[in-house]
């Protein structure tokens, strides 16, 4: 039941609990959808039981999308402080040493409760409340480049479905709700996030090896081909979007948790907000019993010891870790100086000619920045491959902002353009020339 009030609210009763969705009919979505807040808390509590699978139990980092879709989201890890009293709450500790008291969500109240808040995307973290320190899933994300096709991320997800049974693990598949694909591994909650991070990266390198031309467990994107098998998720303090999140993309995508049987033929586009009810009402939650599936990680950290000791050491960790033992240097190869590698190492990686094309807190600002370099430098941009277009999603404190690269690599060195002022040149950590950006009065 609903009611509404003289501030333009509703009142939604959700199993006991009354939860007041403000500005029930502000716009979420307005471009190819037309979405409100309230329309998304509708969708939300229609696959409540679905989505609290992924989420229930977990500390969530709150991304919130305050004005829409459309809008500039901004990261919460800390609970509201003016929360009902009937959500709870764990303290996490971060690598920055920091800690914060982080939402747990276990019913629909409280998920309607977060997506008034703005959250239109769900953001668990991989551990259980009474156990911070263990996780219980592994994922694997996989990530496309530039131009490379869906039906290649599909065999790749296939591939790494094949390659975990063949270590006694079982995947459950998902879109990512844009271009890529996850799949979650339920996993026994023994292990670091170390070493879960660890088997990660062997299972990135072992699935390489096995399709080297469509998958790639290269952290630096200029070294980077086809799918990427983002290893790092696994790192402690990082989340991704869950199953059933309602992702910022024109037509209201949303992340799908599939049944294997659908991944070699599915079309990420059919997963809408407007079409996710009809399908969970059908056929139910396809990860239904993904919580019953934990299994270890014993085979996988073989896997990695044997990588180690036939040389290949720790891949790069995120920008924001503290270096790693064992961590090779944090460097991409195209700022690398090959006059700091000694003798009896390492051949030093060739350096990159990489310029930096736009810097913008919004992706299609951006994007329409590399469109105006493209028409000023006709010539050069016939000759990009298209993986020498590198779009970088960068990840500051408590946002996301696109930068965009391109390396000249295939342009003879007489016809490369020079670095220019990105256009645009608007990124919100640093200036062009790196000085860090003065704090406004």
């Amino acid at each position: 039941m609903s009611a509404k009030n003289e501030e333009e609210a509703e009142v939604l009763s959700i199993e006991g609990h009354q939860v007041r969705v403000t500005h029930p009919n502000k716009l979420y979505f307005s471009k190819q959808t037309k979405l409100s807040k309230l329309d998304l808390v509708r969708y939300y509590l229609s696959i409540a039981p679905g989505a609290l699978t992924g989420i229930r139990n977990r500390p969530l980092v709150l991304k919130r999308f305050v004005n829409g879709a459309e809008g500039e989201a901004f990261y919460q890890k800390r609970a509201p402080t003016d929360r009902p009293s009937w959500l709870r709450t764990v303290t996490l500790a971060f690598p920055s040493g920091r800690t914060a008291e982080e939402l747990v969500v276990d019913d629909a109240a409280g998920l309607a409760w977060i997506v008034n808040l703005g959250c239109i995307e769900l953001h668990p973290h991989p551990v259980c409340s009474e156990d911070l320190d263990h996780p219980d899933e592994l994922r694997v994300d996989l990530d496309p480049g530039p131009g490379v096709s869906w039906a290649d991320v599909r065999r790749v997800a296939l591939e790494v479905r094949l390659l975990l049974k063949e270590v006694g693990l079982q995947g459950w598949a998902k879109t990512s709700g844009s271009r890529g694909m996850h799949v979650n591994i339920r996993i026994q909650p023994r292990w670091s996030f170390g070493e879960v991070r660890r088997a990660a990266l062997a299972l990135s390198r072992a699935v390489e090896r096995r399709i080297p031309a469509l998958a790639s467990s290269k952290w630096w994107k200029e070294e980077r081909h086809g799918v990427f098998l983002d290893y790092n998720q696994n790192a402690k303090d990082r989340t991704t979007a869950s199953a059933y999140s309602v992702r910022p993309l024109p037509d209201a995508r949303v992340s799908a948790p599939l049944q294997w049987s659908e991944v070699p033929d599915c079309d990420p586009a059919e997963f809408t907000v407007l079409t996710m009810p009809k399908r969970f009402a059908e056929i139910g939650d396809p990860h239904a019993e993904m919580n019953h599936s934990a299994g270890s990680l014993d085979e996988l950290l073989d896997l990695a010891a044997k990588d180690e000791a036939e040389g290949l050491g720790d891949a790069p960790w995120p920008p924001h870790f503290r270096k790693m033992e064992g961590e090779a240097p944090r460097v991409s190869p195209s700022r690398a100086k090959s006059s700091s590698v000694k003798a009896n190492t390492k051949k030093p990686r060739t350096k990159m000619p990489l310029i930096v094309i736009a810097n913008s807190p919004h992706e299609e600002a951006a994007l329409a920045g590399l469109e105006r370099w493209k028409k000023r430098h006709e010539e050069a941009a016939k000759l990009l491959a298209v993986d020498d277009v590198l779009v970088d999603r960068m990840r500051g404190r408590s946002s996301i902002w696109t930068r965009i690269r391109v390396n000249l690599r295939h342009i003879p060195e007489e016809l490369r353009p020079p670095q220019e002022t990105p256009d645009p040149d608007d990124d919100p950590t640093r200036s062009f020339t790196g000085r860090a950006p003065k704090k406004k009065m």
